[in-house]
């Protein structure tokens, strides 16, 4: 693995690197609370057939990390991401809120994806249309509104952290959370602080109703939100964060969809099943050649 900084957009980002530069490019974008050294399972994988790329996107690790809220909208995380690929296009994967930078790209600079893989991600129209229902979603969700307090940063990064990292392991398998890894994390996590990757939930624009409440959203651009690329859906079926409401529908903004559903594993099916995730990937684009 190579770590340097890189300069993107005029701000500096930490970016890791495994596998020949000379091989296709495979741009990793991890999600909340994570870091891209979290992509180290799936890169190791996947190194002898691409060069993997994990950037520490804006407010993690030691990227940059401004304070605004209004920093964090999707439209400045996509640019961050886009300058990093270039003017080639590359295979662009995310999990998480790394999902919604994937997607982002794939949807508004269609030119700079070749391929999209999503594990345990969501794209916005089928989440809103869950969290907005008042459902099983939107008590799923409620979390959200819970980061989005202005006290959040403070209790999560009390006690070494200790409430955050509850909060990445409740009801779902968090074993793989512990002694280096969980070590890493942390680091990750005091490089930052917590206030540049929670504000990513503050600015978003994504609306969760009260659980029996449901919210009457106004009309979204759908004819904007369309993927146009080969698209894969890897999907950990525990997942208790997102539900596989927040799914449905999904084929109607992705016509080339393949989902792979793993019934062992939750949320965090990077870390839980590496090789079946790898496997997944490679078989994939072995069949669209």
């Amino acid at each position: 693995m190579q770590v340097e900084t890189q300069d993107l957009n005029g701000h500096p980002f930490t970016i890791r690197r495994w596998g020949d530069p000379g091989l296709p490019k495979l741009l990793m974008l991890h999600g909340f609370p994570e870091y891209g050294g979290a992509w180290v399972d799936i890169a190791t994988r996947l190194s002898d057939r691409f060069h993997c790329i994990a950037p520490d996107q804006r407010g993690y690790g030691a990227s940059y990390a401004p304070e605004e809220v209004e920093a964090y909208a999707l439209s400045h995380l996509v640019e961050d991401m886009a300058a990093l690929i270039g003017p080639e296009p590359v295979i662009v994967m995310g999990h998480d809120w790394g999902a919604s930078v994937a997607y982002g790209l794939a949807m508004f600079r269609p030119e700079l994806v070749s391929h999209l893989i999503i594990a345990n991600g969501v794209h916005p129209v089928p989440f809103q249309r869950a969290m907005a229902s008042g459902g099983q979603q939107s008590e799923a969700s409620q979390y959200i509104n819970r980061l989005r307090g202005p006290r959040a940063e403070g209790v999560l990064e009390a006690n070494d952290f200790e409430r955050l990292v509850t909060l990445f392991t409740t009801d779902m398998d968090g074993s793989w959370l512990s002694g280096e890894t969980l070590e890493a994390q942390k680091e990750a996590w005091r490089q930052s602080g917590l206030r540049g990757m929670i504000n990513w939930y503050r600015a978003s624009p994504l609306v969760v109703a009260d659980p029996g409440k449901p919210v009457e959203m106004p009309p979204l651009p759908l004819d904007r939100l369309h993927v146009r690329c080969p698209h894969l859906l890897i999907w950990g079926a525990g997942d208790t964060a997102l539900l596989p409401e927040s799914t449905a529908g999904l084929e109607e903004f992705a016509p080339d969809l393949t989902r792979v559903d793993l019934p062992d594993a939750d949320h965090w099916v990077c870390h839980q099943q590496p090789d079946i995730v790898a496997g997944a990937i490679t078989t994939w684009l072995d069949g669209l050649d």
